[in-house]
């Protein structure tokens, strides 16, 4: 049992210390340079062209977007949804999809959960339904750690402390069923994969949230969504063909215990418990 189906691929992460130790000890020998061994180290070209590739792939949001921008394309032209549009740099949410049934849900694009950048996002007051889209695309990374830290660690602690209602979570991006991180939905079952421009891609993993903020006073453990209730998660489940026992029901449990506010997370799948963790206070710096 997991918190989410896909898992690290094996081998993966010696292979990147392989090719970072050749990279460090090999650098001088790449490109018309013309310095000597030592000269090259001494300069610090390397470190600085190292830093330099680090923020580029980090800075750059584009081929998140492109994939972002395929997929509701591909869902608008099928009739899956109304219209979509992009909400621009100057709000703090992403997207504003228009679902058939004349309801505004909002989007919110996120890398891969582990980081605080997680936690920071606004609902806006038009937004029917609100989700977060996680586009992991470091293959490196592993992929159950992010999901659990971006659910339990960060998102409940927002949602229970804040009051930031939000309804649910896709994690799904174009590395998704690839080399670099197989996906179990399509083994043995290749008619299962969507061609999205140029990707093939598995269908996404859902999350359905509690439908209201938790509260230990009067609220403790409110029952997560349902695919009715939530329509951009059921545009997504039609679209891509996701199965009724790959659809993950969150609940989160909150109670005092003492001074503290506690949460127990709990994740359900196919009718099963797939991770659930201890009562955890609930600690913002």
């Amino acid at each position: 049992m997991s918190i989410i189906p896909c898992d690290s691929t094996p081998g993966l992460e010696q292979r990147i210390h392989q090719i970072a130790e050749t990279l460090k000890t090999e650098a001088h020998r790449l490109g018309d340079h013309g310095l000597s061994e030592a000269e090259f180290y001494a300069t610090g070209i390397f470190r600085a062209a190292i830093e330099r590739i680090r923020g580029q792939f980090s800075a750059t949001m584009q081929d998140k977007r492109q994939f972002v921008a395929l997929v509701l394309n591909y869902m608008q032209d099928r009739g899956f949804i109304r219209e979509w549009e992009s909400a621009g740099e100057e709000n703090r949410h992403d997207y504003t999809v228009q679902l058939n049934n004349s309801r505004t849900a909002v989007i919110e694009l996120k890398g891969c959960l582990d980081g605080n950048n997680t936690n920071i996002f606004q609902r806006p007051p038009s937004a029917h339904e609100f989700v977060v889209w996680s586009v992991c695309s470091n293959a490196a990374n592993d992929p159950r750690h992010n999901v659990w830290s971006g659910i339990h660690t960060r998102l409940s602690a927002e949602i229970i402390d804040q009051q930031k209602l939000v309804d649910g979570l896709i994690v799904w991006d174009w590395i998704c069923g690839s080399v670099g991180r197989p996906c179990p939905k399509v083994s043995g079952d290749e008619e299962r994969l969507t061609t999205i421009g140029q990707h093939r891609v598995p269908p996404p993993c859902l999350y359905l949230f509690p439908s209201t903020v938790p509260s230990a006073r009067n609220n403790p453990n409110p029952e997560s969504h349902t695919l009715e209730s939530l329509g951009i998660l059921h545009a997504f489940y039609s679209c891509f063909g996701v199965r009724d026992d790959e659809v993950n029901y969150v609940r989160f449990e909150v109670q005092m215990r003492g001074n503290n506010v506690t949460r127990t997370t709990s994740v359900r799948r196919g009718g099963q418990v797939q991770k659930e963790s201890r009562p955890t206070a609930i600690r913002r710096s």
